[in-house]
């Protein structure tokens, strides 16, 4: 490994959902020590939710000095940024039944091409532990949410990288904003955001899948048109894919929601296993009962802890 292509940053433990690790990682890579009291007492307004909310912990490593950019990259622009020694934070998909996670990304490795990242747990040393994921597996994942990036840095280092896309930076803090709106069941505050996201920038597909995925919570058809939109734009975001599948199984349009969870489960067929349930119950309904089936398997598989196990079990073998 060169090691010009890879960053050693602090080990850290400590988060929270309004301190997320990968902003008090990169907060204390540049020495500043965002104060976790402060994180604590936010989040008792965020009672209830089990996730964390990225921009509370950017708003804090900005109110400690830092500043931030959050654009839509490539991977020829990640790996310029960390030669730069800026650790980029990327979104990725999530483990099965979470949404999505922020992964700070340490390094690479042009000989074995791979992208490193963070680990939370250090060796018995203390050191810095990295995982190693083949780059083509990375670009995979990484398309999947518009090749989201989080730049955290000193205002003149940051100010001194060029980015490709610095035009989206506006909009997708708008998009993260609306998020914990909704969080906070603020509906009209995220639509204006996302709509005001969409002024600045209107090809976000970010803020496009938000914005259907509000509509589809709605129950209204609106939403069809905000996914297809930004199926036009990111032909890989899975989460749209998975909207557009949930809109028309509520709507009894069987076909429709199979071809479009099947979709999904082409672009990553371990994401999520709730969609495997959801389409072995549509597929039973059109009579396809060995595929019915082998989704429910599936199911089980990717969810091997699922409350439900029993009566799926049950249902497998009844099929």
């Amino acid at each position: 490994m060169v090691q010009d292509h890879e960053l050693l940053l602090p080990l850290v433990e400590e988060e929270n959902i309004c301190l997320p690790l990968p902003i008090n990682v990169v907060s204390k890579y540049w020495n500043i020590e965002l104060p976790m009291a402060e994180a604590i007492e936010t989040a008792k307004k965020y009672f209830g939710f089990n996730g964390s909310i990225l921009v509370e912990g950017i708003e804090s490593a900005e109110r400690h000095g830092l500043t931030c950019k959050i654009i839509n990259s490539s991977l020829s622009e990640l790996k310029k940024i960390i030669d730069s020694g800026i650790p980029p934070i990327v979104i990725l998909p999530g483990i099965p039944e979470i949404t999505q996670h922020a992964s700070v990304i340490t390094g690479y490795d042009d000989e074995e091409k791979t992208i490193l990242h963070y680990i939370q747990k250090g060796n018995q040393e203390g050191e810095q532990q990295e995982g190693a994921i083949p780059e083509e597996i990375f670009e995979k994942e990484w398309s999947e949410e518009g090749r989201l990036l989080i730049l955290l840095a000193p205002p003149d280092i940051l100010s001194a990288v060029k980015l490709e896309n610095d035009s989206s930076d506006k909009s997708n803090r708008l998009c993260i904003m609306a998020e914990r709106e909704n969080i906070l069941k603020n509906s009209s505050d995220a639509l204006e955001s996302l709509n005001k996201a969409l002024q600045i920038y209107p090809n976000n597909s970010t803020a496009l899948h938000q914005l259907g995925s509000m509509m589809n919570e709605q129950n209204s058809s609106e939403c069809v048109k905000f996914y297809e939109k930004c199926l036009d734009i990111n032909k890989r975001s899975y989460l749209t894919y998975n909207g557009l599948g949930n809109f028309y199984l509520k709507t009894n349009q069987f076909e429709k929601a199979e071809n479009y969870y099947t979709k999904a489960i082409e672009i990553n067929p371990k994401r999520s296993a709730k969609i495997y349930k959801n389409r072995a119950y549509l597929r039973e309904k059109q009579n396809k009962n060995s595929e019915a089936k082998d989704d429910l398997k599936s199911y089980l598989k990717y969810y091997p802890k699922a409350p439900d196990r029993g009566v799926i079990e049950q249902a497998i073998r009844e099929i």
